[in-house]
């Protein structure tokens, strides 16, 4: 599927592609933050899609906001400050909403620099994977701007608030060694075998049965921002449905019998 985001599909795990190398894939773009939103409904929608891998083309992972548009002050960096807040408002934070709130388990597959809101793009998915190639920089400040993409809310999540400030204030790059260590990221590869790497654990992840997978994705969102007892309440809810699945059934029946399951989606 050609556009600024290419679509690819194997079993169980689709495959999101940013796919303007020759701009380093920037999200900023009213065609790209589109194709983003319409990519994760049409993965929500259908219950065949168990994982999603976000990856691109080219040396660069995402450079973030268009730097040539922020000089002309044109797409989403023109007008008034009222119309900047709107342009943001409904622009590129429709990213941020619309993966934080993706049903199905989400990989990032850094393969070069995540810059700005491209670094912030990784923070969306639940787990990340980089080349030793990758570099990670919430470097607004170096452009006179702050995170307006969500990035001062998940990148302390990701990483603690001390170390968050630090990357947040300086707008230095990290390098995939440093974000390992930092929890950043879950694993460090070479460039040849990172979408590999990913498809590997994707496969891991897809052998669930896809109700819990999404559910269990809920109730980790869920745990971010609500009280134990908010949560223990959903649990039970979720539990109940669940129980009554026919791959819980499967499961259950297949532990038992010591062999592999069989997942339908029932």
């Amino acid at each position: 599927m050609s556009g600024p985001v290419r679509i690819d599909r194997s079993g169980h795990v689709v495959v999101w592609t940013l796919d303007n190398p020759g701009a380093r894939n920037p999200i900023s773009d009213p065609e790209t933050i589109a194709a983003v939103e319409d990519a994760v409904a049409e993965a929500d929608r259908d219950l065949t899609v168990r994982v999603a891998i976000l990856s691109a083309t080219g040396p660069a992972f995402s450079s973030g906001g268009n730097i040539e548009h922020m000089r002309d002050r044109a797409g989403m960096f023109g007008g008034s400050p009222a119309e900047l807040y709107r342009n943001y408002r409904h622009g590129i934070q429709r990213i941020p909403k619309a993966l934080y709130y993706c049903e199905v388990p989400t990989i990032a597959a850094v393969n070069g620099p995540a810059v700005g809101a491209g670094c912030d793009l990784a923070m969306m998915c639940d787990i990340r994977l980089a080349s030793t190639a990758a570099t990670f920089a919430e470097s607004f400040v170096r452009v006179g701007i702050v995170p307006g993409d969500g990035g001062a809310w998940l990148l302390s999540r990701a990483i603690g608030t001390a170390r968050a400030a630090e990357m947040a204030f300086t707008g230095e790059p990290v390098d995939a060694a440093t974000a390992l260590e930092w929890g950043l990221i879950s694993a460090v590869v070479e460039p040849a075998r990172l979408l590999e790497s990913a498809h590997d654990l994707a496969t891991r992840i897809a052998r669930q049965p896809p109700h819990a997978l999404r559910m269990t994705k809920r109730l980790l969102r869920s745990a971010e921002n609500h009280s134990l007892d908010s949560v223990l309440e959903l649990s039970a809810a979720m539990q109940a449905a669940v129980h009554h699945t026919a791959d819980h059934a499967e499961a259950v029946a297949a532990m038992l019998a010591r062999r592999e399951p069989r997942f339908t989606g029932a």
